[in-house]
């Protein structure tokens, strides 16, 4: 089940799921560790003698942001529970605690006196083996703990704080459900401790007027010990619940603040989901500078594992959006999570000497991450990477330069990092073609000498170049400059399929032999955007017809596929529809029209690409992988930091050129 209304503060990260269940909670790191594990965290409501969980299927549920806000503002009504919900969720931005407002309204002409339950199932340090939970009489609270993690929950209404009402007991084991069932005829049971694998409920109980309102509040907070979270609890009290959502709903609309531009002539709902893209941006990046690909634990069913970790590629673009946007400070930390983090923990500093190369992928606290590449291949010894991840940063890194101008923040990246990393690329070339040496494709599916892997390489070595000349080592820098040339050259004699009169996707290889690869893929668009290729050039404007007639879905709801043929997770088998629609891909197109547009009317034709890409987000703005071609349901995980970072991105190449034409 996709997930929505993500909040979080870069150290505790919560995520619910399309029934309003918290189902990933994420601490001390975004990305790591999930202590729901994407168990449902539950909310129901008794009242005269009926009980209700809040799912979609009982409840209608409006799931949406407090604008421009990282505050939610999510509405239920039940088909006959005269009962109106109105929940706010925040965590707050400074201090790790997650708050829960809950405003019930009595539609009825009677007084009323409902019963909320919140529940939680918490699987301590991402297992469910040794957790305890108690109540507590000195705070009267429950308090879940094991090892080095606390979480402490409590309650509030106009007539009481503490937790009057509550449950513990044990979970999945023996035939047991959960203490949740025990919510479910509107008493719980009040055992005072539990241990092993255990969950909790608290009950709070509101006395509502005919047509009265009252308000309930939860809250959770989270340390590393009993007085940390016993603080945070008193942070809460003292400072009391509504004034902290306050406070939430005032810091996020200075944050956001930052993203104020012209538009020019961007349609408001574009203008709307560039503003909460920048937000969702925020919940995905670790305060230590890890950008996370998405962290939707429901993923786990392919094969036990998430896309929980930074792929340096989709953290450079993020990082160029968030710089161009105005959060540079984000950008930088990200830079140095790259240069100097990972590299710390690449297999390659003690295996390899000088490799200068970036690893597949990093977890959120710099080590390296799971991964599917081997390093042997026909008894060969061959790197598990993906060259253009280590391109691209080291573009990110030129185009913070560009955004900044801080050559004295810029200094500890170079030698220490690209130096080695462009020395790298220039020698992880072939000597019979010029291209980059095999490694894999970005979308991790094969290996082979790659279109987008050259032209990122181009990319990189370009900013390398800028970057050497800049400190005055103008040897590196013509040599970098050069190793750029060739590259193109390289890629004009090798990977140029005359016959289609377009580029083809890369060489790959099978039983010692090479073949060139011409299956249509939407990364090819990448030879403007990274490469420098002009796009009016007839080779490039040859290949972007090839990716438009050939990937664009002709039947369903539209949308640019990854290449033909793409099975991954495929929903549909048709001749119109080449695989599921990708945001990123369309949004790729997008930028394409923006690179080649010459007048205004040109640079409208990439608007209907931006707006189906914004169509295709939930109500929150949330943006995924890819979605069903006809249902336009989410499909694999959500939100996909990628896609709202390549969203925002594409919106500023926009502006950016309307300015510019404007000024002609």
């Amino acid at each position: 089940m996709p997930r929505d209304l993500p909040i979080g503060n870069g150290t505790v990260l919560a995520a619910f799921d399309l029934d309003y269940q918290i189902r990933d909670f994420y601490y001390p790191r975004v990305g790591k560790e999930n202590h729901a594990l994407g168990y449902p965290w539950r909310c129901g409501i008794w009242l005269d003698g009926e009980f209700s969980w809040l799912t979609r299927a009982q409840w209608e549920l409006q799931r949406n942001y407090v604008a421009d806000t990282l505050v939610t503002e999510v509405t239920a009504r039940h088909a006959r529970l005269p009962l109106r919900l109105v929940f706010n969720d925040v965590v707050d931005y400074e201090r790790n605690v997650l708050l829960r407002r809950v405003e019930v309204t009595n539609l009825s002409e009677r007084p009323l006196a409902p019963r909320l339950f919140f529940h939680t199932d918490l699987n301590v340090l991402e297992n469910e083996i040794g957790d305890t939970v108690f109540f507590d009489p000195k705070n009267t609270c429950l308090v879940h703990y094991k090892g080095p993690r606390y979480f402490l929950m409590s309650c509030a209404t106009a007539e009481a704080l503490g937790v009057m009402q509550f449950a513990t007991g044990n979970k999945r084991h023996h035939g047991l459900e959960g203490t949740w069932r025990d919510a479910e005829n509107g008493v719980l049971g009040g055992n005072a401790i539990s241990q092993g694998a255990v969950d909790s409920v608290i009950g709070l109980t509101l006395e509502l007027a005919p047509g009265g309102r009252a308000v309930g509040h939860y809250w959770l907070t989270v340390g590393e010990n009993y007085r940390q979270v016993e603080e945070l609890h008193n942070f809460v009290t003292q400072l009391g619940p509504d004034r902290i959502i306050e406070r939430n709903i005032d810091y996020w609309r200075h944050w956001i603040g930052a993203a104020e531009r012209d538009f020019h002539d961007l349609p408001p709902p574009l203008i709307e989901q560039y503003r909460r893209s920048l937000l969702i941006l925020r919940t995905q990046v670790d305060r230590g500078g890890a950008i996370i690909a998405a962290n939707d634990t429901d993923i786990r069913q392919f094969n036990q594992d998430t896309y929980s970790y930074m792929w340096p590629r989709d953290g450079a673009v993020v990082a160029q959006a968030l710089d161009r946007a105005g959060y540079g400070r984000m950008a930088r930390r990200f830079l140095e999570f790259c240069t100097q983090k990972a590299v710390k923990f690449n297999y390659s500093a003690s295996i390899l000497a000088d490799s200068g190369f970036l690893m597949h992928k990093y977890n959120p606290d710099g080590s390296v991450g799971s991964s599917w590449q081997p390093w042997l291949e026909d008894g060969e010894m061959v790197f598990p990477i993906q060259e253009d991840e280590t391109a691209l940063v080291i573009w990110a890194l030129w185009e913070h330069y560009m955004v900044h101008r801080d050559i004295e923040g810029l200094q500890p990246f170079y030698s220490p990092f690209v130096e080695q990393a462009a020395d790298f690329m220039l020698s992880f070339r072939d000597d019979k073609t010029g291209l980059p040496l095999p490694s894999w494709d970005l979308w991790e599916e094969r290996r082979g000498m790659f279109t987008y892997t050259a032209a990122t390489v181009i990319g990189g070595l370009n900013a390398a170049a800028r970057l050497a000349d800049l400190f005055q080592d103008q040897a590196r820098a013509a040599a970098y400059q050069a190793g750029a040339a060739e590259m193109r050259d390289a890629i004009e004699h090798h990977l140029y399929a005359p016959l289609e009169r377009r580029y083809a996707r890369g060489i790959v290889f099978g039983n010692g032999v090479s073949r060139l690869d011409t299956t249509v893929d939407a990364s090819l668009l990448a030879l403007v955007q990274f490469g420098g290729y002009d796009p009016h050039d007839e080779r490039i404007v040859n290949t972007v017809r090839a990716v438009e007639e050939r990937l664009w879905l002709r039947e369903g709801n539209g949308g640019l596929a990854r290449y033909e043929g793409d099975a991954y997770q495929r929903a549909v088998h048709s001749a119109g529809i080449p695989g599921n629609p990708w945001p990123v891909c369309t949004l790729w197109l997008a930028q394409y029209r923006i690179a080649a547009a010459r007048t205004h009317a040109e640079l409208a034709q990439a608007l209907p690409l931006l707006q189906w890409a914004a169509e295709r987000a939930l109500p929150s703005g949330v943006l995924p992988e890819q979605v069903h071609p006809e249902s336009g349901e989410f499909v694999s995980v959500s939100p996909l930091t990628w896609s709202h970072g390549v969203l925002v991105a594409t919106v500023l190449d926009y502006v950016d050129r309307a300015a510019g034409l404007a000024g002609r």
